[in-house]
C-alpha cells in the first residue's frame, strides 16, 4: 500500500510539468559512456518514449567518441587532439562518418522503432540539415575535417516533428564544396535548440552536473544562472571539458531557450527525474 501511495504522490507531482511541457520541443544530446551501457541505453529509450507519448516533441543528437576511437585503432589510424578537437584527416573522416551515421545512429534508431516510436536516423547531409564550415582553432595546427555549424534546415525538422517522427541526428555536416565535417555534438545540439526555438536542451553524459569543487560532492549546484556561470568560468571554477558545455548552454539561453540541463545518464531514468520532479537530478542553467 505504501508503494502505491508513493506512486500516486509522484504522479501528482509530475502532472503540472506534463501539462506545461505538452507540445514543447526538447533537444537531447546523448553521449558519454552511457552509449556503451545496455541498461543505461534502455532507460534512455524508455524515458524519451514516454515524453513523446505525453505529447512532447523531441530531437536527439548523439556522439560516439569511444566508438570512433576503437574504429580508428582497428584501421591503424592514429588519433590525436588539439585544444580538445580530434584532428580528422581525409582517411579518418570516412571512418568517423561510418561509425556515427552507420553504426551508432542506426542502432539507436532501431531501439526506438522497436519501442513503438517512429524514429528516423539522419546525418547533416540529409535534406541539407547541417550546413557547416571548416573550424579554425589557430594558425599553427590544421585539424582537418572538423566543422562549425553555419545553418540548420529547420523546415526539415519541423516536417518530421509535425508528422510525429523522432529525428535522431549524427553530427556530420557538409559545405558547398562537397567537404564532410565532424562537428562537436554539444555544438550541434545547441545550434538546433536555438534554431528550433526549443524549450529546453539536455546534455546527457556521464557527469552529474556542475560543482564548485568537483572533488567535494557536497558542492553540487542544482540551479545556476548565466551570470554566475560566466563568473565561474572566469574564476577557473568551471574548467576542462565542462567549459564548452557551459558556454554552449549560456549561448542558447541568451538566444531565448528557457533552460539547459546537464544530467548523468548513468542514473536510471534520470531524464524523467529531471523533467517531472520539483528538485530534479542534474544542473539546470537558466537566465
Amino acid at each position: 500500500m505504501y508503494k502505491k501511495k508513493e506512486m500516486v504522490k509522484h504522479l501528482i507531482e509530475a502532472l503540472p510539468y506534463i501539462m506545461k511541457f505538452r507540445d514543447k520541443t526538447f533537444i537531447f544530446k546523448y553521449g558519454g559512456s552511457i552509449i556503451d551501457n545496455k541498461e543505461n541505453k534502455r532507460a534512455f529509450v524508455e524515458d524519451i518514449s514516454l515524453l513523446i507519448h505525453l505529447g512532447m516533441k523531441v530531437i536527439i543528437i548523439h556522439g560516439g567518441g569511444k566508438h570512433i576511437n576503437r574504429r580508428l585503432a582497428e584501421k591503424g589510424i592514429e588519433t590525436s587532439f588539439h585544444n580538445g578537437y580530434r584532428i580528422t584527416d581525409d582517411r579518418a573522416i570516412e571512418e568517423v562518418e561510418m561509425v556515427l551515421s552507420g553504426h551508432v545512429n542506426k542502432e539507436l534508431t532501431l531501439l526506438f522503432n522497436n519501442q513503438g516510436i517512429k524514429a528516423v536516423g539522419v546525418n547533416g547531409k540529409d535534406a541539407g540539415l547541417i550546413s557547416a564550415k571548416k573550424k579554425i582553432i589557430d594558425d599553427k595546427v590544421d585539424i582537418g575535417h572538423v566543422g562549425s555549424v553555419v545553418k540548420i534546415n529547420t523546415e526539415f525538422l519541423d516536417m518530421l516533428l509535425e508528422n510525429e517522427y523522432l529525428p535522431i541526428i549524427s553530427p556530420i555536416g557538409f559545405d558547398d564544396d562537397g567537404n564532410t565535417y565532424n562537428i562537436n555534438a554539444d555544438d550541434v545540439a545547441s545550434e538546433i535548440a536555438m534554431s528550433m526555438n526549443a524549450e529546453k536542451l539536455f546534455l546527457i553524459s556521464d557527469v552529474n552536473g556542475v560543482y564548485t569543487d568537483f572533488n567535494d560532492k557536497e558542492t553540487f549546484i542544482s540551479r545556476l544562472n548565466v551570470r554566475d556561470a560566466k563568473k565561474m568560468i572566469e574564476n577557473g571554477i568551471i574548467n576542462g571539458g565542462m567549459i564548452p558545455k557551459i558556454q554552449s548552454c549560456i549561448q542558447l539561453i541568451e538566444h531565448g531557450v528557457s533552460s539547459a540541463h546537464i544530467i548523468n545518464g548513468e542514473i536510471t531514468h534520470s531524464i524523467l527525474l529531471e523533467v517531472f520532479t520539483d528538485e530534479g537530478i542534474g544542473t539546470m542553467i537558466e537566465e
